[in-house]
């Protein structure tokens, strides 16, 4: 099991560049799992900011479960991911079977923030944009997929989006392995080649193990 963390701030596009990244290998084995998935079914009160959810904290996720989920998973077993509804900012009760699978891409502003959940990764990307183009990605992105207003967008950024980022996600880029810029072409090509070479040593030592179950079978029915 091959496992790739993405990080970067809201809005650097952490999910295009593991889109670009699976494009590139083209492997039904290789999955994308996003951290939103895994906030709080409900936020902690005592993390909000002007009577709001700050969903720009680190303790704003379930790090229990995801940390279950991605050990499982690098197990080799199937795990039920949750789907969070930015639309109506809860956790739904259905939920995402993922896996088994040779890798997988887990990308999310806190991907490098827990000690023990970045041991997990092989690699570690941290994408680094500027603040003025995150914030007009992030501004596109919730007008058109989240149903939010611009005064909101506006006040959520100053109230938690900004100072959040400046405390305790930029600080996580000294974990990375890579640091990527706006221009992701090329990482995605060289971060898919390698993903890509992962996965076909995955597939040629499960090819040796049943070779090898094979050619015991056949000595044993020789004896």
């Amino acid at each position: 099991m091959f496992l790739v963390g993405i990080a970067g701030g809201s809005g650097s596009g952490k999910t295009t560049f593991a889109h670009k990244v699976m494009k590139r290998v083209n492997d039904p084995s290789v999955v994308l799992l996003h951290q939103d998935s895994y906030y709080l079914p409900s936020q902690p009160a005592h993390l909000r900011v002007h009577g709001e959810p700050n969903y720009d904290h680190p303790d704003a996720f379930d790090w229990n479960l995801l940390k279950d989920h991605l050990m499982r998973l690098k197990a080799g077993e199937e795990v039920a991911t949750p789907i969070y509804d930015f639309r109506s900012s809860r956790r739904l009760a259905e939920t995402h079977r993922v896996g088994p699978c040779r890798t997988i891409l887990m990308e999310g502003i806190y991907t490098l923030w827990d000690a023990e959940i970045r041991d997990l990764f092989d690699v570690k990307i941290y994408l680094h944009v500027e603040a003025d183009i995150r914030f007009i990605r992030r501004l596109h992105r919730d007008v058109r997929e989240r149903g939010r207003s611009l005064d909101g967008i506006i006040r959520q950024y100053y109230d938690t989006v900004r100072p959040m980022h400046h405390e305790f996600l930029e600080p996580t880029k000294q974990y990375a392995d890579l640091v990527v810029g706006e221009e992701t072409d090329i990482a995605a090509e060289v971060v898919g080649a390698r993903v890509q070479q992962m996965a076909d040593n995955a597939r040629a030592r499960i090819g040796e193990a049943v070779f090898a179950a094979q050619a015991a079978q056949a000595t044993q029915g020789d004896e």
